[in-house]
């Protein structure tokens, strides 16, 4: 089937024209000149017409930090894999990356399996998976090759979570050196887990239980601090570095001193570090804030964060924008943490928020809408192995474009949200703009307010290295 979309503005990395898009099936055919003969004959033969106009043309979402059906002790992530990707269609979201985790004990090979087969047949949209390493050992290291070879060549570690999930400098280094010789990406979860376990500890036996100590002890020193090991460890190792959820000042500082002084290091911020707070939000009164606790925490509004990030984001300090969509409901979830803020699952959920969010941004002249684009879609393709197969409109990629409407208006309410949670972070925002049609590999699974999509039409993606690697 052909489709043609015409009308509308079509926004990319490096700008935006006024142009054609040809489909044919799940592909992107041509990108025409409007009134070209081409652009004539297209049209008239085309099975189907779109007309976009006074609308914004552009690739499809790629969430590229998600956490859809993760379990976490007893509990699991609200959202399944075809809720979450569902609810990312609806916000324009195309493509999700998701982890496959192997836990200390465990084989590489055998978490990613499961995983695989968790996912297959339940996604709306593309997904692909990094591997979260939780033990690093010599069995682990050589995994690491043969999934790189696979389409596996992304890799998390974390600096916190002792006892569970949390990697030492030396099994850090030993995991750089074999992504500097099979040219994965080293992800890093980067807050001094060990410090802040210390001071959680002081913080319950002072009485100090609700939702807002998560933040207190999570200092903003702290995830400096492990970012600029990580950031050294990874020069020592000579692998490439990008750190997730990066969401203080502190934190930002080090990552732009390294990429000053020429290390190959990326990071990534999510919405809620630019617009939520810790006293507003995980300072909710009475239990609340629990609905706010995630890792790493909101940060303080006197302070200068929110600021910064967008600061960040500008000038490429920060290369992209993803959710960490990891959520909870606050009944049977959030509240087994009543009395403990240690005990609260750790996550927020705005999978189907993100690029609605960050449009705020070109509305509020913090960035561009080629910038829009670039932190939402076509840097995490090349970050991970996708471009130009998803993060672009150009012949020969996938057909995942979505139209979205600058003079459209909404309200954020768990009421209306397509997500399986109980509540809404963002509750009461108001959004200028929307997307208005959303289309994945030459399907339309959303239209003007409709979905047409189905648990199974997303596709497992191999990917292959990040286009950053040096």
């Amino acid at each position: 089937m052909t489709t043609l979309i015409k009308g509308g503005l079509l926004l990319s990395a490096t700008g935006e024209s006024l142009a054609e898009v040809l489909l044919d099936g799940e592909r992107i055919v041509a990108v025409l000149e409007p009134g070209s003969d081409l652009a004539g004959a297209a049209e008239r033969g085309a099975d189907r017409v779109i007309d976009a106009s006074a609308k914004y043309v552009l690739p499809g979402g790629v969430d590229c930090h998600t956490h859809l059906e993760m379990p976490m002790g007893d509990l699991m992530t609200a959202d399944t894999f075809e809720s979450g990707t569902r609810a990312a269609a609806w916000g324009g979201t195309t493509t999700v990356i998701d982890f496959a985790t192997q836990m200390a004990g465990e084989h590489v090979r055998e978490s990613l399996d499961a995983r695989l087969a968790e996912a297959d047949g339940q996604c709306a949209i593309d997904y692909a998976f990094h591997m979260v390493l939780g033990g690093v050992n010599d069995q682990s290291l050589g995994e690491m090759d043969k999934l790189v070879d696979e389409g596996i060549t992304s890799f998390k570690l974390f600096m916190a979570y002792p006892g569970r999930l949390l990697s030492d400098d030396r099994q850090i280094l030993l995991a750089m050196q074999q992504a500097a010789g099979n040219g994965a990406m080293i992800m890093m979860h980067a807050e001094n887990g060990i410090a802040i376990d210390l001071l959680a500890e002081q913080a319950i036996a002072r009485g100090e239980t609700d939702p807002v100590n998560h933040g207190y002890v999570r200092r903003a020193e702290l995830e400096a601090e492990a970012t600029h090991r990580a950031i050294q460890l990874a020069r020592v190792g000579a692998a490439p570095l990008y750190i997730v959820h990066l969401s203080s000042s502190h934190a930002l500082e080090q990552v732009a001193w390294a990429q000053n002084n020429g290390a190959n290091v990326f990071a990534e911020t999510c919405p809620q570090y630019l617009y939520l707070n810790l006293e507003d939000h995980l300072g909710a009164p009475g239990f609340g804030g629990a609905a706010y606790v995630c890792s790493t925490p909101l940060r303080s509004k006197h302070e200068h964060h929110h600021a910064d990030l967008w600061q960040g984001l500008r000038l490429n300090q920060l290369s992209v924008v993803s959710t960490d969509h990891c959520p909870f409901c606050m009944n049977e979830g959030k509240d087994l943490g009543v009395g403990d803020f240690r005990n609260i699952p750790n996550g927020l959920g705005g999978i189907e928020h993100r690029m609605d969010l960050l449009y705020q941004g070109v509305v509020a002249g913090e960035i561009t809408l080629a910038r829009w684009v670039e932190l939402c879609s076509t840097t995490p393709a090349r970050m991970f192995g996708l471009y130009p197969r998803k993060g672009a409109i150009v012949p020969g990629a996938d057909a995942d474009v979505v139209i979205y409407d600058p003079a459209a208006s909404s309200t954020i309410s768990a009421e209306t949200h397509h997500m399986d949670l109980d509540h809404s972070a963002y509750e009461g925002f108001e959004l200028q703009g929307g997307v208005s049609t959303v289309i994945s590999r030459g399907s339309v699974v959303v239209d003007n307010g409709t979905w047409s999509g189905t648990a199974g039409h997303g596709g497992y993606l191999r990917r292959g290295l990040s286009s950053y690697l040096r």
